[in-house]
């Protein structure tokens, strides 16, 4: 007897014990999960238990990525009733909801299902969803977190709506990377006829995807595949990894205002931002207001449409776009010889509130449909595919226009006379005119066609004649077309690194197995052959470590290329303004980022053969390489000056509002004192973490520049530093930092350091002057000539200027 109940004891203890090691991804209605356990995916994929955010106090229920070093929180139960201790747990109540219990039982989260079922358990599943489910059924969910998703979208889980029980699947932004609960940045799918992804910040949209037949911010890519579902009972979109074995997620970052598709790396053990969205000007939703169009790369950006003029000229004149564009001309709703349509081609279509759609009707049958309808403003077929059936058609204003690559033809109605439009109503046209001088209109232009080529082709020579005789004088290699096209796969998208003023950039591997980055001119950039010759003469005569190697350039047929040593880690604001990057950046790192720059800049201002003033000194132009190093790239706008020379004067007011010193803002006038005022700001971002213009401040604080210099005067600038510095921080090394950003930022130019002075104050431990009131408000400091010295030194006089709001970046 005594060993047959041996092995009843042993056998129910095995039984116990296996059903507690299979039950790991599960929780029955007679189980609880504590603070300090977990529940685990069975593939062991994500894990499921309390935690705090930074170094918040507060407890929450989340699920995260169970093999990933850097911990990915992607789903939050209890977001806005944080837990105060240890002391709460998960269960499942008597009703079968699962809820979350704090101290003295209290409530902090449920379920709140109204379905019930008999046998209730919750279960973790391998793709990160948690789901309530009745134990003897694995195919019908009472309740999933998929339905109620967080600040992230995982694979597999579905944006938009549920019609049927009303369930809006969006995802709302963290507040801050410490608090998760529900922020005012929001993104999610607007139901109209033609439903569209959005992207607000508290009610206003700031960005738009367009209809998913050409949806701007889904493109083919190697990483993932998308669907769009449209049905009576759910309209949603849903995207699956093309390879399962790459991590990545859809996050909202309310510290950016930006959407960011983020991949893990595992070599690196970092997120690397994929995309962002919105990703430039032109995102912003409707940012050329009503019949405007806005050309990414165009001065202005903003455009009315052919046969529209903005609504108040002063205002567009001033680059506010807000008021939009009105119709022009004398068109006439029905008129033949003036109701016609203007056809712009590879558009993001404009936003669909006020559209009218027939999936049956041709194009031909949409345009004859906008005719008859004298509030019909445009149309367009409802696919960017050639042939395809079915027709969009707006009413009044065209909202939030702009060109795609993966857009569609858009035919805008319009006064035939004002445009050269050959898809409209063509005008009548006389033909009594002899023949004889039509064959001789011709001839003209025929000749006037070849002249016109001959001329190009005279000119295109010329300037590469000149470049190749200069090519002795700028000491730089040339490289040829075909070499680059080699290196780059033919300037393919996947090679692409991103795209700024003077045009796009490539990563590219020359036959050597080197690897570059290959700046290319667009023929719409904003910066133009002079900023090119600028750039290939400079580069070819500096040498440090802390500016980018120029390996070569290339000038052929319309091309002109820059060739440059590839940076891996990209821009300093990468790594600054990403919250997950920016943890990766120690105090001791920062600092030597800081130190670099620093000296780099000295190189420029005193070291090098000419004295070189950079005139564009910004975070996205700091390029780190495999060692953190800083290294100052884009030299495009820079301005040689004599040994002796100091500043000057332009006209042609370039660079980047946020990073520009205000005498140069406006007054044209730049010097050494101008980078230094660039470089204080690059102080206050890479020890905040913050952007120097960002919406997140508020009234009282117009930028960083303001926000810091309140926290000087009341004492607290030690708040200023990012969290994610609080383990690796010496303090007193960061607030003299700060404390020489602002004297770097100091108003008048004769009050901030030069470089000299600055790379020995952050080398030293000598004693710093009180920085005064910094330029973050516009003021006319080209009328302001006193100082407390006539020599280029840190002043202490009293800043007596009057100083109005500087818009910054």
């Amino acid at each position: 007897m005594t060993i047959i109940a041996t092995i009843f004891v042993i056998s129910k203890f095995l039984l116990f014990f296996s059903k507690f090691s299979t039950a790991a991804d599960t929780i029955s209605q007679s189980e609880s999960l504590s603070d300090g356990s977990t529940l685990i995916s069975k593939d062991g994929t994500f894990e499921l238990g309390f935690f705090s955010p930074g170094n918040s106090p507060n407890r929450y229920v989340g699920i995260w990525y169970k093999n990933i070093p850097v911990k990915t929180v992607v789903w939050v139960a209890n977001r806005d009733n944080p837990c105060k201790d240890n002391s709460s747990k998960l269960i499942i109540n008597e009703e079968g909801n699962l809820v979350v219990l704090g101290n003295n039982q209290s409530l902090l989260w449920s379920t709140n299902t109204t379905k019930m079922t008999s046998i209730p358990i919750a279960q973790l599943l391998d793709n990160g969803n948690l789901v309530l489910k009745d134990e003897r059924d694995e195919e019908n969910f009472l309740w999933q977190s998929f339905d109620y998703p967080d600040n992230t979208i995982l694979a597999g889980m579905k944006i938009g709506w549920d019609k049927k029980s009303g369930i809006n699947r969006g995802f709302n932004a963290w507040k801050n990377w410490e608090d998760p609960s529900s922020g005012n940045f929001t993104s999610g799918m607007r139901l109209s006829i033609i439903p569209e992804m959005f992207i607000w910040k508290d009610s206003v949209e700031i960005f738009r995807t367009g209809p998913f037949s050409n949806v701007f911010a889904l493109q083919e890519n190697p990483v993932y595949s998308y669907e769009f579902v449209n049905n009576e009972d759910e309209v949603y979109y849903i995207y699956t990894l093309k390879n399962t074995s790459v991590i990545t997620i859809l996050v909202l970052n309310q510290t950016l205002l930006l959407r960011q598709r983020l991949i893990w790396i595992p070599e690196s053990k970092t997120w690397n931002v994929y995309q962002n969205f919105p990703q430039d000007r032109c995102d912003d939703y409707n940012i050329c207001g009503a019949n405007g169009n806005c050309v990414i790369g165009g001065s202005p950006i903003c455009k009315c449409l052919d046969g529209f003029k903005p609504k108040s000229p002063q205002q567009w004149n001033a680059m506010d776009w807000t008021q939009g564009c009105v119709r022009g001309g004398n068109w006439t709703c029905g008129d033949e010889s003036r109701d016609g349509f203007l056809k712009l081609v590879k558009m993001k279509v404009p936003d669909t509130k006020n559209c009218w759609v027939n999936e049956n009707m041709t194009l031909d049958e949409c345009k004859v449909k906008c005719l008859q309808n004298c509030s019909c403003t445009a149309y367009s077929s409802l696919s960017p595919k050639e042939g395809s059936i079915g027709c969009s058609i707006w009413f009044d204003d065209l909202v939030d226009l702009r060109g795609s690559e993966s857009g569609q033809d858009l035919y805008v109605r319009t006064d035939t006379s004002n445009i050269d439009n050959k898809d409209g109503r063509n005008k009548k046209v006389s033909f009594g005119v002899p023949i004889i001088v039509s064959v001789v209109i011709v001839m003209l232009l025929a000749f006037c066609v070849y002249k016109r080529k001959m001329n190009n082709k005279a000119k295109e020579k010329s300037e590469n004649d000149i470049w190749m005789e200069d090519q002795n004088d700028v000491e730089l290699p040339f490289f040829d077309l075909s070499t680059i096209l080699d290196a780059t796969n033919k300037f393919s998208t996947d090679n692409k690194l991103g795209e700024g003023g003077f045009g796009p950039v490539y990563k590219g591997i020359l036959q050597d197995g080197q690897e570059i980055a290959v700046k290319r001119l667009s023929g719409n950039s904003i910066q133009g052959l002079e900023e090119f010759k600028s750039e290939v003469i400079l580069c070819a005569k500096l040498q440090h470590r802390n500016l980018v190697k120029v390996i070569g350039c290339c000038i052929e047929k319309d091309e002109k290329i820059l060739v440059y040593e590839h940076m891996s880690n990209k821009g300093l604001d990468s790594f600054i303004f990403d919250p997950i990057q920016s943890k990766l950046l120690d105090w001791s790192t920062r600092f030597n980022i800081l130190y670099g720059i620093a000296r780099g800049l000295l190189y420029l201002h005193q070291d090098s053969r000419l004295r070189i003033i950079h005139r564009d000194l910004k975070a996205s132009n700091i390029l780190l390489d495999n060692d953190m190093n800083p290294k100052i790239s884009d030299f495009g706008l820079a301005r040689m000056c004599g040994a002796d020379q100091i500043e000057g004067k332009t006209i042609r007011i370039v660079g980047t509002y946020g990073y520009m010193a205000p005498e140069y803002a406006i007054d044209g006038l730049f010097s050494i004192k101008s980078d230094v005022f660039s470089f204080g700001v690059l102080v206050l971002e890479l020890i905040s973490g913050l952007k120097n213009r960002t919406r997140t401040y508020n009234q009282q604080d117009h930028n960083l520049i303001a926000h810091a210099w309140r926290l000087w005067k009341e004492g607290t600038i030690h708040t200023l530093i990012d969290t994610n510095l609080m383990d690796t921080c010496i303090l007193h090394e960061a607030l003299r930092c700060l404390q020489i950003g602002l004297l770097c930022l100091q108003h008048l130019p004769i009050d901030r350091p030069n470089m000299t002075s600055v790379v020995v104050m952050l080398s030293s431990n000598s004693a710093l002057p009180q920085p005064h009131e910094p330029s973050y408000l516009f003021s006319n400091v080209s009328n302001e000539i006193e100082s407390s010295s006539s020599e280029i030194q840190i002043s202490s006089s009293i800043n007596k200027v009057t100083i109005s709001l500087l818009d910054a970046r």
